[in-house]
């Protein structure tokens, strides 16, 4: 029980970075880091009573700024990808580094909230710690200071729960996600490919092969993109299907059968081996279903596990990617003065 803090290490600045570890009264474990507002491990009891790390990771702050793909990272302004790496607010383009293919923008990078050292705030009581900053007007090229914090809490029913919550001095993109790998057999544990998915979503949008939306929204009827019965990820991530060979997979925005701002649940892992089962519930209005096609193949982890494609399964939670370039999409433009908020729950039973 409680919150314990540790040295994690330094970045090349010579920053120092810590590691928070929450432990709950039912042995379950989360360790989260400043640098990134990053969550590095998660340790979960399985039907044998033994409790293994569920999510990929590195030893310290040093591997996490020298290898990339996301692992555990706090994701924003704006997650996912912008088209041509630009938006307009209120009549005016702003530029935002080109990032992907010399042309797009890919989670606001390359100097995204994944690459900076927060402040925190520990409150021991509640096993939580509250990860803020400033992001100061034109960071990552989007306009407005905004005052950003993300809190993780380990609540006594084994969920972990994110929450978001900003304001900005100025209209601005708000649409911060967190970018953990799970493999409910443990993050060294192979694929997830006998994981077993359902997802309360009717429909996905359509990418292009840079995978970019194209603003379709295409039903998920008669498609390997049906999980709204409980499947295997490895089902039919093979398929002769156009938008899996763009993907190379799995990496989609599912538009989610729910209301903005409404907390439910949206979507729920099982893995046969172990027994564990993870429920998604969120108060936002898409999840990025990816199935780690692009993980660096043979890259080392935390506790020497070497990670290939397929070691982990991320569902984001988020604005449908390129929001800002389609009018059919929930728009993640956010008003001045107003707050952003948002809560997503991942709940091991």
């Amino acid at each position: 029980m409680g919150v314990k803090v540790s040295s994690f290490g330094k970045i090349p600045s010579g920053k120092e970075t810590s590691l928070f570890t929450l432990i709950n009264k039912n042995g379950m474990c989360l360790e989260v880091s400043d640098y990134g507002a990053t969550l590095v491990a998660l340790m979960v009891p399985g039907k044998d009573h033994t409790t293994t790390d569920v999510v990929l990771g590195y030893e310290d702050a040093t591997d996490y700024w020298n290898n990339d793909g996301y692992l555990g990272a706090t994701v924003g302004r704006s997650c996912n990808r912008n088209g041509g790496a630009n938006v307009t607010i209120q009549g005016k383009v702003y530029e935002l580094p080109k990032n992907e293919r010399g042309k797009n923008n890919l989670h606001s990078s390359p100097d995204g909230y994944d690459r900076m050292v927060w402040n925190y705030q520990v409150d021991e009581e509640h096993l939580s710690v509250r990860f803020y900053r400033m992001s100061p007007d034109l960071e990552q090229g989007y306009p407005g200071n905004f005052e950003i914090s993300v809190t993780y809490t380990l609540t006594e029913e084994n969920e972990v729960r994110i929450h978001y919550h900003g304001v900005s001095d100025k209209d601005t993109v708000a649409n911060m996600t967190n970018h953990t790998y799970f493999n409910l057999s443990g993050h060294q544990n192979g694929t997830i490919l006998n994981h077993e998915v359902w997802i309360d979503s009717d429909a996905f949008t359509a990418i292009d092969e840079e995978s970019i939306p194209t603003g379709e929204i295409c039903q998920v009827d008669g498609t390997p993109f049906d999980f709204r019965k409980q499947k295997r990820v490895g089902a039919e991530i093979g398929a002769d299907h156009a938008q899996l060979i763009l993907a190379g997979g799995y990496d989609h925005n599912f538009v989610l059968n729910k209301e903005k701002g409404e907390l439910k649940k949206i979507a729920e892992v099982f893995d046969p081996e172990s027994g564990r089962r993870m429920e998604v519930s969120t108060t936002c209005v898409g999840v990025q279903f990816y199935t780690g096609n692009f993980i660096t193949e043979g890259v080392q982890g935390k506790e020497g596990a070497i990670y290939h494609k397929r070691s982990g399964l991320c569902l984001e939670t988020q604005f449908f990617p390129d929001a800002v370039h389609h009018e059919n999409f929930p728009s993640p433009i956010l008003k001045a003065g107003e707050p952003y908020d948002s809560v997503t729950i991942y709940k091991f039973i």
